[in-house]
């Protein structure tokens, strides 16, 4: 029988389960929130891809989408991503939970980087530059999704802290 390599428990193993926890919480709570109150996040993505409450820059309103089919797809695209990142993390939480520090760290990185991802290349780069989110007074998400993506980001870095004992070098 194979036993899991168990890491003396630390403030920063601590810190590092308890923030990954925290944004695998975070994630399941916006996947929920975004499945059981359909409508008002489809909204949202409607608004933003069809870009009707920007500047009408002809230069810029080829970008729309307003196709409501599309618009849709993209919405449940964005569930379905927010669900398996919560899940990976929750994962990568359990892990964390037995000491699997490894494994913890690298499943962790992979939900933090999904999280990263959506907040960062599909709300702020995409949402906010191509479709011109930041224009809209309405419909603007940036600060929100600034917040989440520093947040992982920040979270990131500290499970891929060396965990050693004062005064020794980590392995990791």
């Amino acid at each position: 029988m194979s036993t899991t390599p168990r890491t003396p428990r630390s403030a920063l193993f601590l810190g590092a389960t308890l923030l990954t926890a925290t944004v695998a919480l975070y994630m399941a709570l916006v996947a929920f929130g975004n499945i059981t109150d359909f409508g008002t996040n489809q909204q949202f993505v409607r608004h933003v891809l069809a870009m009707d409450t920007t500047f009408k820059d002809d230069d810029l309103m080829w970008r729309a989408v307003t196709s409501k089919g599309l618009q849709d797809a993209a919405y449940i695209a964005i569930i379905v991503w927010e669900t398996l990142a919560a899940l990976v993390l929750v994962y990568g939480t359990w892990l964390w939970a037995r000491r699997d520090q490894d494994r913890a760290r690298r499943f962790s990185t992979y939900g933090l980087v999904m999280v990263m991802l959506l907040f960062g290349a599909g709300f702020i780069a995409i949402g906010g530059e191509w479709f011109s989110m930041w224009q809209s007074k309405d419909w603007n998400g940036l600060d929100a999704a600034t917040r989440a993506f520093l947040f992982s980001g920040v979270v990131l870095l500290v499970i891929n802290l060396p965990f050693g004992q004062p005064g020794k070098q980590s392995a990791t």
